[in-house]
């Protein structure tokens, strides 16, 4: 009697190994975030928080998105251990001056108030989906200069892209926290704020943020910030 014979039973290789398409995919016009794990962050210390949206996300930049927008900032400066002192919204990203008791803290008020954020971006645009493209960047601020040098990046922001300043009123970006900031060199002439809205941004408590940073000289209404890389390295008249 012939033994029967094994077929040979062959698996697509679908799982494991290199394989088309697979992996991390690009972000379009910049490369891949890097997961890298983030600093020990001390109390004493603010953060430059950047929050980006997806190619598919139309422009934040608008007064309907701010709108939308406000209750996200008012909800996310309340908590005890992590404060939002300054924002600015751009075309594709938001900036954001925070202080957060530790690392931990920062971590925790930056997803809750990603949560809020993508729902208002989600509710003005009537859409539902992802929103954010990536992972919140930061950058620890350490010194008065990095200090003054962020506030005038955020504040300023859209005078760097090139917005149009016609009808900003008291010629400041009405679409970012800067009827709040103090720190002005000559004080805007603002129109006061109707009863019962509620503050969008936390009064600093940092010796940074509060105090530290006059020390380069206040901000001034038209000043322009620098690039990324020279407001990093503290270049140029402070304007970074």
């Amino acid at each position: 009697m012939t033994p029967p014979l094994q077929t040979e039973i062959r698996f697509a290789s679908t799982w494991g190994g290199k394989r088309k398409g697979a992996g991390r995919k690009l972000r379009r016009g910049r490369g891949p975030a890097r997961h890298r794990s983030r600093p020990a962050l001390a109390s004493r210390f603010p953060v430059h928080v950047t929050v980006r949206v997806g190619h598919w996300i139309r422009r934040l930049r608008g007064f309907r998105m701010a709108a939308a927008l406000r209750q996200a900032f008012a909800r996310g400066c309340k908590r005890e251990d992590f404060r939002i002192c300054q924002f600015s919204i751009q075309g594709n990203h938001v900036h954001l001056i925070c202080e957060a008791a530790s690392a931990d803290a920062l971590s925790r008020g930056m997803q809750a108030f990603n949560v809020r954020f993508a729902r208002a971006v989600n509710r003005a645009l009537r859409r539902r989906g992802r929103v954010l493209a990536e992972r919140h960047h930061q950058e620890i601020l350490r010194t008065p200069r990095q200090v003054r040098n962020a506030l005038c990046y955020v504040m300023q922001n859209a005078r760097r892209h090139g917005e149009s300043t016609a009808g900003w009123p008291g010629g400041v970006d009405p679409l970012s926290s800067a009827r709040y900031f103090d720190g002005w060199r000559v004080a805007p002439a603002l129109p006061a704020l109707a009863d019962g809205l509620a503050p969008v941004v936390s009064p600093a408590r940092t010796w940074l943020l509060t105090t530290g940073w006059r020390r380069h000289g206040l901000i001034g209404l038209d000043e322009i910030p620098a690039a990324g890389r020279e407001r990093r390295d503290g270049a140029g008249t402070g304007a970074g």
